[in-house]
């Protein structure tokens, strides 16, 4: 089988680690911005080249590619999986309509209203030039989150209380309008976790819970990230979720892949659900249309199926015959990112992996030039630790960092002890217990 794998981050990295464990030896093609020594190192061959429609379907057609793997969103949203599966090649991504789940937040929060489904916050959606009714609102809720409705690299959204009052709440809102339409709710407040699934348009094959950290710096201080690390625990929930959290999750996400189908088509590729233990009980934050990056570095790695087993089953919507299991381990993932990130990173620095132990790694936002490996200014290396615990896990992972060298910093206290038992202590202040 030959398969395409589009994009060039860490999650794509981790992914083309999966298609290649696989028992039916896969040929592997990629298109990629910029080289990725990862994944470049585990293809047959790749391009370098944009993800778009243009690029990637005369390469898909010259390789005569089986099936493709969508990393990004952005290709997504240029309608890329809609163009491979029209020429044949079926996608793990959904096509266009189905991907507004996570491309079009207002599309996402009236399509909850529309089908009632459960865990959707109090919000509404306000059109470009509507200050007055956008201000009302935030009056009315008193705390809220304002999101900008397109794509925004998960730095867009912004909520009282770590980032502005109700003052900077219009402000920001009113700058977002002068453009284009916004969506208001309830700030959320809680104890966040993650669950991600492959879909067949009818059936989920769920992953463990994880939870991601957005914040920069140790202590859940600084400017937000696209996630600087991650981890799981040696089963399907975290140490702060009760067993009802994920099948409420589950359920939600089950509700949704079927009203997506009823609206716009069958969605098949992978549905990200980030949930929030709110004192309301179990509430949507977001959903994605892709797998999360950082999260996917903690469930790949201990999945058992044979990942092309599952592209099969995708395409063929035979998921529900599939036993998809992952290993019962836990893991820790770790950023590394240049100094200086994300307000004022280091570019084109030299990085090089040492002696990092038991741990593993995964390239993300670096380039290769000359057999060297730079740094962009964005998040350049991922190290995981797996292991019976949370704890022994964390030790690999930090292990691993320390043999990771270059201009680079990274949050020590993800997969701590004392952080965990702050969730712990937060999710049981939530549930009033």
């Amino acid at each position: 089988m030959k398969i395409l794998l589009i994009g060039s981050g860490g999650r794509e990295h981790v992914i083309a680690e999966a298609i290649a464990r696989s028992r039916r030896d896969p040929e592997l093609y990629a298109v990629m911005s910029r080289k990725n020594p990862g994944t470049a190192g585990l293809c047959k061959e790749f391009l370098i080249a944009d993800e778009s429609v243009d690029s990637v379907l005369p390469y898909a057609r010259s390789k005569g590619i089986d099936v493709a793997v969508i990393g990004p969103e952005a290709p997504l949203a240029l309608g890329l999986a809609d163009a491979l599966e029209d020429e044949g090649i079926p996608c793990l991504g959904p096509r266009l309509a189905p991907a507004q789940i996570e491309l079009d937040k207002a599309w996402a929060r009236m399509f909850m209203r529309r089908h009632g489904i459960s865990g959707c916050p109090a919000f509404e959606v306000f059109e470009a030039g509507d200050f007055e009714g956008a201000h009302a609102f935030i009056e009315k809720l008193g705390d809220v989150a304002v999101k900008p409705t397109g794509l925004t690299g998960g730095k867009g959204v912004k909520v009282m209380g770590d980032h502005f009052e109700i003052k900077g709440a219009k402000e920001y809102t009113s700058e977002l309008l002068r453009t284009g339409s916004v969506v208001i709710e309830e700030n959320l407040k809680g104890e966040e976790f993650t669950v991600q699934a492959f879909s067949d348009g009818k059936t989920l094959a769920f992953a463990p819970a994880v939870q991601d950290h957005k914040r920069a710096y140790d202590g859940d201080k600084g400017p937000n990230t696209g996630g600087m690390g991650s981890y799981t625990d040696a089963g399907n929930i975290l140490p702060f979720m009760r067993e009802a959290d994920y099948e409420e999750a589950k359920a939600i996400m089950r509700d949704t892949i079927k009203s997506i189908k009823e609206d716009v088509g069958a969605y098949k590729g992978i549905l990200y659900g980030q949930f929030m233990i709110t004192a309301k009980g179990i509430k949507v934050i977001e959903f994605n249309a892709r797998f999360g990056d950082p999260e996917v570095m903690n469930i790949l790695p201990l999945l058992r199926t044979d990942f092309v087993d599952i592209l099969s089953a995708v395409a063929d919507e035979t998921l529900f015959d599939l036993n998809v299991e992952f290993t019962r381990l836990a893991t820790v993932c770790k950023y590394a990112v240049p100094a200086g990130y994300p307000e004022n990173p280091v570019k084109d620095t030299v990085v090089e992996i040492g002696d990092i132990g038991d741990a593993t790694f995964f390239y993300s936002s670096v380039y290769e030039q000359d057999g060297v490996v730079y740094t962009t200014g964005s998040r350049a290396i991922a190290v995981v630790g797996a292991s019976q615990t949370i704890a022994e896990a964390e030790k690999i992972a930090s292990h691993g960092l320390a043999g990771i060298h270059g201009d680079l910093v990274a949050r020590s206290d993800i997969g701590t002890a004392a952080l965990i038992d702050k969730r712990i202590r937060h999710a049981a202040e939530m549930r009033g217990s």
